[in-house]
């Protein structure tokens, strides 16, 4: 029951030999390494690809940069090196009511898209760092629960409320150019890897896939050459499916083959649910916490199937056996209510909203290891000069660190977005959200 990676031909001027020597700035760069560098650059290069006889156009987004993966035992120190950049929201200068419970990357990592409690949905640049280059999305009449842009589309993006609806947004002329009413208060989403079906959960355990058909999603064609015709937009709710349990965050595994995907569903009684989609049947339970499961990640290499729990801890369970390698927490850990993977697979990060939970800030864990290898203070408010022990940027902690409701790596850099909580009236800081890295030079 090994999560699949899509079966893709590709052509490629890098020979498998010159792969396993290659070197970086930081030492030799092994063969596993290397895979993985070269599948995440090939998931948005502009080539064609094939799958099930047919030829998929990807040229809609442009190539990834190369990285370099650092060592471990470097990434403190090179981390810590980045500028962290605070985003100015007028909004947001206040407790509680414009707290940003949910961050996404665009899969390019050119826009970053945010929702609030009090109904703003927002697009930012992340290179700028002021609300008047941000876009403002309007049409929900509630809470923000859920953002994710399609994973084959850098401008259309998703958005579900505990208003009732999954709204479907075009970033670039900022309109919404569908609406589907889901019969209950919206709250989790996930998209199969294709782009063509998104998976939204109900507050009440009802998980409802939406199919989409548009012009955004990559255009099949026949012969290389011919391009069938694009259709209009299209977003379809399909036959719904109530769970007999409590089920929190859903994740697809990363085929794209949507007629034979695994779906990860987290519950409250400590299981993950491994189902198939779309029969829905259920292949395997993990009895992985021992309390409610609330969050969960399956790693870009399809290794590690992290899951956050109300226990305080991330597990990371191997996919091959489905065996639980190790656990991690930070100090004084909450409840893990979001987990995030970075571009290569090999650093973790998990979400609480519950002010000092984290201990002395946001820690990063290695998953190899399980060791934590950075913590990003988040105590205190927005300060001024060198910050914490003296990386720029970085507020000063006044001892308690704030909450941390949603983290985000991107998409093929070591940066990382996440939120902040307000500190409580008349604080100079009203949370917000944050980046490590946007505007840093150098190879990060």
């Amino acid at each position: 029951m090994h999560a699949e990676a899509p079966d893709l031909k590709f052509d490629t001027a890098e020979s498998p030999s010159s792969a396993a020597t290659a070197t970086t700035p930081y030492g030799p760069l092994g063969h596993h390494e290397h895979i993985v560098t070269h599948l995440a650059n090939l998931a948005r290069v502009s080539v064609l690809c094939t799958f099930e006889g047919h030829v998929l156009s990807s040229t809609i987004m442009p190539p990834a940069p190369s990285r370099r993966m650092v060592p471990k035992d470097r990434f403190g120190q090179l981390f810590g090196s980045l500028k962290v950049q605070s985003y100015y929201d007028p909004a947001a200068r206040g407790p509680g009511s414009h707290t940003i419970r949910t961050l996404a990357w665009n899969p390019t990592g050119s826009l970053i898209a945010t929702g609030s409690v009090d109904r703003t949905l927002r697009i930012w640049n992340p290179e700028r760092t002021h609300v008047k280059y941000s876009t403002e999305l309007r049409g929900h009449s509630s809470g923000i629960e859920k953002v994710a842009f399609n994973p084959v589309k850098e401008s259309e993006l998703a958005s579900c409320s505990s208003d009732g609806t999954v709204r479907f947004w075009d970033v670039r002329s900022k309109t919404c150019i569908s609406r589907v009413d889901v019969g209950g208060e919206a709250f989790t989403m996930t998209w199969a890897a294709d782009g063509s079906v998104i998976l939204v959960g109900r507050k009440d355990d009802t998980l409802i896939p939406i199919s989409v058909e548009s012009p955004s999603t990559p255009t099949l064609q026949t012969t290389v050459g011919t391009t069938a015709p694009a259709n209009n937009f299209k977003a379809q709710a399909l036959t719904p499916h109530p769970q007999p349990v409590q089920t929190n965050a859903t994740t697809f595994s990363h085929s794209f083959n949507t007629s034979d995907l695994d779906l990860f569903l987290t519950t409250g009684d400590g299981t993950v649910k491994i189902v198939s989609y779309p029969s829905f049947n259920l292949l395997h339970t993990i009895h992985a916490h021992t309390s409610a499961c609330l969050s969960i990640a399956l790693s870009p290499t399809s290794r590690y199937l992290a899951v956050g729990g109300s226990d305080a801890l991330i597990s990371l369970w191997d996919t091959t056996d489905w065996i639980c390698k190790r656990t991690v927490s930070s100090a004084n850990g909450g409840a893990v209510r979001g987990v995030s993977w970075s571009w290569d697979g090999r650093f973790i990060v998990g979400a609480c909203d519950e002010p000092g939970c984290g201990g002395p800030g946001l820690e990063i864990f290695h998953a190899e290891t399980g060791e934590s290898v950075y913590t990003i203070p988040t105590g205190g408010g927005l300060g001024s000069g060198a910050g914490t022990n003296g990386i720029p940027g970085i507020p000063g902690s006044t001892g308690t660190s704030a909450g941390v409701p949603a983290v985000a790596w991107h998409p093929s850099r070591y940066w990382l977005a996440y939120s902040v909580t307000a500190d409580g009236m008349g604080s100079s800081s009203g949370g917000g959200l944050r980046i490590v890295g946007a505007g840093s030079s150098g190879p990060l």
